[in-house]
């Protein structure tokens, strides 16, 4: 059932909140297999819209960069700066093309959630998100064996020097943490952030369509304009929101693969 909430009748119809029915989409055409529907589509899109991006900034780059260049460059020297060196440190370059594709693909998919016709955040499906860390879950793990060892790789998860009682309690913890938590939250929090989002602004343009267009009233007319203002001010914050996220996945992202790479990250 979806959550409803009564803010005003008339005519003997009610204000209905939206809920989660926001996120079920049908198949694109009837008949069609039921995975193939408007999040699939525009995610494919959006993996094409950053390739497209990638090859006209640098296909061909000019000494003096110019137009998507610049762009690009801009957008590749945040990424190294701001994510790769501190966590990859001598390593940030080899793994860039990997950190600037997720970091572009997920803010891409998150800003879709304003873009008109479109409308909905991609990763608000938890199966986008869940793939990717995933992903980055199972690339962290290989690392971790492939430079440390398969045996040492897990040892070297677990503090030395502490007393041994504290080890019973501490080593569950931390493998749980390490190993199921980690990943689970990579995934969750990006979702979560784009699903609550997209929930508060589908509510507040609902609100001021409803009482200035759907049902105007004299006394609704108000809370339709602040409906409207809440709109213009959450979308606002959204957008920063989808920057962040996309920086914070990215992040996570770079520190899991120098977890991999080396034993004291």
């Amino acid at each position: 059932m979806n959550a409803q909430t009564v803010l005003a009748s008339s005519g003997g119809e009610e204000f209905k909140a939206p809920g989660p029915e926001l996120f079920d989409f049908p198949p694109l055409f009837a008949g069609g297999p039921e995975w193939l529907t408007k999040p699939v589509v525009f995610a494919v899109v959006g993996a094409l819209f950053v390739c497209v991006l990638a090859w006209s900034a640098f296909a061909k780059p000019k000494l003096v960069p110019r137009g998507m260049q610049n762009l690009g460059e801009v957008g590749y020297v945040f990424v190294r700066e701001q994510v790769a060196r501190p966590f990859l440190g001598k390593d940030a370059e080899r793994w860039m093309p990997l950190l600037i594709s997720l970091f572009f693909l997920i803010w891409t998919w998150n800003i879709m959630a304003v873009v008109p016709v479109i409308q909905f955040p991609i990763a608000s499906h938890i199966a986008f998100p869940a793939v990717l860390a995933v992903s980055i879950y199972l690339l962290k793990v290989y690392l971790g064996m492939k430079n440390q060892g398969p045996v040492k790789y897990f040892t070297n998860m677990i503090p030395k020097g502490l007393p041994k009682p504290i080890y019973v309690l501490l080593v569950p913890i931390e493998y749980l943490s390490t190993l199921v938590l980690a990943p689970f939250t990579h995934a969750v929090r990006l979702f979560a952030n784009m699903f609550a989002g997209h929930i508060i602004l589908a509510f507040f343009s609902l609100v001021g369509f409803w009482f200035l267009f759907e049902k105007p009233t004299p006394l609704g007319a108000g809370l339709g304009v602040l409906g409207v203002i809440m709109t213009i001010a959450m979308t606002a914050f959204e957008m920063f929101i989808q920057f962040l996220q996309a920086f914070l996945f990215t992040m996570l992202a770079a520190m899991y693969i120098g977890s991999g790479l080396h034993a004291d990250h």
